[in-house]
């Protein structure tokens, strides 16, 4: 590791440009992303490190480390990208519903302070642009604390629930609604489809199974590419392995007759999860299963059961979340810069803003087809079309 800067005392700061090194900090990584209460499943090290071993281009990591008296209290996983400006954007990418840094809650300023040094240094030469911040994370302390130039806008919608059984949340419906949910829960438990917790050792085999079946559900209705593409697989695989072990995770598999119809991957930390992709056989559907309601069933039994506090529907707020009454919550776009970075931080917002307005204007233009709007979401998450 190199690069170290002038930390408040006490404190020594880093950044680390090595992913064999990055490999290695995943036993003090899992104890600070314990530590941080805000912190989601996206900034465990078993994300974030299996999603650079995907998509990450060699020499381009960038992660700031802080440590007091040897331990491990703040970190920003970051890496460089030039579209065309040079960015320092967050491990993860467009397949992560949340970034965000991690900063042990014991001492909470101090380590904030010697990350923004840090990542002021790191940053000399590029803005920092940290995508889908959730409100309340650490980033948004750090943007607070950070000591050159800075904008916030908005980013993606995400929808919530409280983390209450399924009865509590039907009982957040209109009498109407509240009564077909609930004869769709009688048609589920007349049908006896059997739950099982996938275990780690099997993950590879399930992961498999629950693409295959994301495929078939999608065939023909527009399934994201990223899905279907052999680096999502070992990414998900690999991730999903690893924090199903650690408890970061829940893999299930839903069987009707002794065969697999569905499979589900829920991602969790200290007070949220949130269902993350399913696959589900088409046969469910002629058989008048909701399969929706199936998963939401398992995921708020869990959620309740676990203390946790909240069940995010992720991004997006396609019908089928909205029926519940969720919280809307609106993600963040931090951008900063050193002050010399002034006009290069004021370009990169107007390019934001100008592709947020072409968005907008496309998704009034296309046909409200699946395919279309994925293809927009493709496009404002990655500028491809």
């Amino acid at each position: 590791m190199t690069g170290a800067t002038r930390p408040p005392r006490g404190f020594t700061v880093t950044l680390c440009r090595d992913g064999r090194q990055f490999a290695e900090l995943d036993t003090e990584w899992a104890v600070l992303h314990r530590g941080c209460a805000t912190a989601t499943p996206f900034q465990s090290h078993s994300w974030l490190h299996s999603w650079w071993l995907s998509y990450g281009t060699t020499g381009r990591l960038r992660v700031i480390l802080v440590r007091r008296d040897g331990q491990l209290v703040g970190a920003a996983p970051l890496m460089l990208v030039h579209r065309p400006l040079p960015l320092l954007v967050p491990l993860g990418g467009g397949i992560s519903d949340f970034s965000d840094i991690l900063v042990d809650d014991t001492d909470r300023a101090h380590t904030l302070g010697a990350l923004a040094k840090g990542l002021h240094r790191a940053a000399r030469r590029a803005v920092v642009d940290l995508r889908e911040v959730r409100p309340g994370a650490a980033a948004e302390a750090l943007f607070d604390v950070w000591p050159g130039v800075r904008r916030r806008l908005d980013d993606s919608v995400c929808l919530e629930l409280p983390a209450e059984p399924i009865d509590d949340l039907v009982k957040r419906l209109a009498s109407p609604r509240a009564q077909r949910v609930r004869a769709k829960l009688r048609k589920l438990d007349a049908l006896n489809i059997e739950e099982r917790a996938v275990a780690a050792h099997e993950v590879p085999y399930s992961i498999e199974e629950l693409l295959r079946l994301h495929e078939l559900q999608w065939r023909g209705r527009g399934v994201t590419p990223e899905h279907l593409r052999p680096r999502f697989a070992e990414h998900l695989t690999r991730a999903t392995q690893r924090m199903v072990r650690d408890g970061d995770a829940a893999l299930t598999e839903y069987r009707l007759d002794g065969a697999v119809v569905a499979a589900n991957v829920t991602l969790q930390s200290a007070q949220l999860t949130g269902g993350y992709l399913y696959g589900a056989d088409p046969q469910l559907r002629s058989r008048k299963v909701d399969v929706t309601t199936m998963l939401l069933r398992r995921d708020a039994r869990h959620a309740a059961e676990s203390g946790r506090s909240v069940i995010s529907l992720l991004r997006g707020t396609e019908p089928y979340k909205s029926h519940w009454r969720p919280d809307t919550v609106i993600n963040q776009r931090l951008l900063l810069a050193p002050a010399a970075l002034r006009p290069v931080l004021s370009l990169h917002a107007a390019q934001v803003g100008a592709r947020a307005r072409a968005s907008a204007s496309l998704r009034t233009l296309l046909p409200a087809v699946p395919e279309w709007r994925q293809r927009l979401n493709d496009w404002r998450a990655g500028g491809r079309w």
